[in-house]
């Protein structure tokens, strides 16, 4: 099982369109994917956007994503590769 920290950096937060491209994102992957807001104990599906829309994640938001499974390595990397490049949304 993995467990990291990423900030939510893009303006908008996980708004409809973000959490649409985390959601196809995850849906690749096998592993199970969960996220939760830091110090929190909700835990929400990433490949559900209903659960991602209800975390209400603005801008500076910390989630905490775990991730299980046989491509969980993978997963983390590119979850953390789309938070980092802000959604695809900034330059």
């Amino acid at each position: 099982m993995i467990r990291q920290a990423v900030l939510v950096e893009n303006r908008l937060g996980l708004h409809a369109r973000a959490a649409a491209k985390l959601v196809r994102l995850a849906s690749r992957f096998s592993s199970e994917v969960y996220l939760s807001r830091e110090g929190a104990h909700q835990k929400i599906d990433s490949k559900s956007i209903l659960g991602i829309l209800m975390l209400g994640a603005s801008q500076g938001t910390r989630i905490v994503v775990s991730i299980d499974g046989q491509d969980e390595v993978e997963a983390g990397e590119a979850i953390r590769r789309l938070f980092e490049e802000k959604f695809g949304e900034e330059s």
